[in-house]
C-alpha cells in the first residue's frame, strides 16, 4: 500500500513563524505518513497528489481573502481539505458571531456595521468602553479598544474601516479579559487542551499591528462552564460532522460567565509546542482522517 501523502498548508510568512510546523511534520512522518509543508499560493502545486490537505499557518489569508477562498474551493475539488471549504468561508468573517448568538451560544455582544451605513455615536461608548475591529482580520490587525468617553475616537476608527469598504465589528470591552483569555483546542470534536494568555489590547486607543499575538501563553485547565460554552459553540457550527481541529477563544463577562470571543476554524495557533500531548492528539486526528477517508 502506498504511503499516504499529507500537505500541511502554510504561507510564505507562516512557514517561518509557525513554531508548530516542524513538530507537526516530524510527528506525522513518525506516524507513517508522507507529510510536506506547502504554501497555499505556491506556484502550480498539484493538490491532487495529496490524500489530505490540512490548513495550518496560512496567516496572510485575511489580506487576500477572495483569492484564499477561491483557493480553498479549488483545492477541495482536488483533494480532501480540512477544515472544509464552506466552513472556511463561513469562519473567515466575524459576522458568524451574531449567528452563534442567535443559536443560543453565549457570545460577547457584537454589533455589525456595513459599508455605506452611517454609524451612530451612541454605538461607540459603554460603561467599560468598546473594541472596534474589522469583520475580516487575523492577529488583531486594525483592532483597538477605547475607554469610556472616547466614543468619538472609536467612531473615527470605524469610519476609517468603513471608508475602505470593510465591515466593522463593535463589541463592549470586557474588563475581566485582563485576567486572561482562554483558548480551548479540540481535535475531531474532542477536547484536547487549553491555554490562558494575557490580554492583547493593553493600551487603549492604539492600533498596533505588530503586537505579540499570544502574550504569556501557558497551559490552562478550563472550568466545566468554559468547556460547556466551547462545546455549545462547536455544536452550533453549520457543518456536518466533527471538525479536524478547532479553537474556541473565551473570556469572562461581568457575571464571570464564559462568553465566546472568537471561534477559530481556519488557521489557529494550536499551541502544540506548549502542550506536547496536544501534538500527539493532533497527529492521531490527522492519521484517523487519512484512514477513514474523512
Amino acid at each position: 500500500m502506498a504511503t499516504a501523502r499529507v500537505a500541511i498548508v502554510t504561507s510564505e510568512g507562516g512557514a517561518d513563524q509557525d513554531a508548530d510546523l516542524p513538530l507537526i511534520l516530524t510527528a506525522l512522518r513518525a506516524a507513517g505518513l508522507s507529510a510536506q509543508a506547502v504554501a497555499w499560493d505556491a506556484d502550480t502545486p498539484r493538490w491532487d497528489r495529496y490524500d489530505l490537505a490540512v490548513i495550518r499557518s496560512t496567516w496572510d489569508y485575511a489580506d487576500r481573502l477572495a483569492e484564499f477562498l477561491a483557493w480553498a474551493d479549488a483545492t477541495a475539488e482536488a483533494t480532501r481539505l480540512w477544515n472544509p471549504a464552506p466552513l472556511v468561508r463561513w469562519n473567515s468573517d466575524k459576522r458568524y458571531l451574531p449567528e452563534l448568538a442567535a443559536r443560543g451560544v453565549p457570545v460577547v455582544p457584537t454589533r455589525v456595521l456595513a459599508p455605506g451605513g452611517v454609524p451612530g455615536a451612541a454605538q461607540f461608548d459603554g460603561p467599560h468602553g468598546v473594541v472596534v475591529k474589522p469583520a475580516v482580520s487575523s492577529g488583531a490587525r486594525d483592532t483597538a479598544r477605547y475607554e469610556p468617553g472616547r466614543g468619538a475616537d472609536a467612531e473615527r476608527h470605524a469610519r476609517m474601516l468603513l471608508d475602505q469598504g470593510r465591515t466593522v465589528i463593535v463589541q463592549p470591552y470586557l474588563p475581566l479579559v485582563e485576567e486572561g483569555e482562554r483558548a480551548l483546542v479540540f481535535f475531531g470534536g474532542t477536547f484536547s487542551h487549553a491555554i490562558r494568555k494575557e490580554a492583547l489590547l493593553t493600551e487603549a486607543g492604539l492600533i498596533d499591528n505588530f503586537r505579540v499575538p499570544h502574550p504569556g501563553a501557558a497551559p490552562y485547565r478550563p472550568s466545566e462552564a468554559e468547556l460547556r460554552t466551547a462545546r455549545a459553540a462547536l455544536a452550533a457550527v453549520p457543518a456536518p460532522g466533527d471538525l479536524l481541529f478547532a479553537r474556541v477563544d473565551l473570556a469572562l463577562d461581568g457575571a464571570r460567565e464564559p462568553v465566546v470571543m472568537e471561534l477559530e476554524l481556519i488557521e489557529p495557533n494550536l499551541f502544540l509546542s506548549i502542550v506536547p500531548q496536544g501534538l500527539e492528539r493532533f497527529a492521531e486526528a490527522v492519521v484517523g482522517a487519512v484512514a477513514t477517508g474523512r
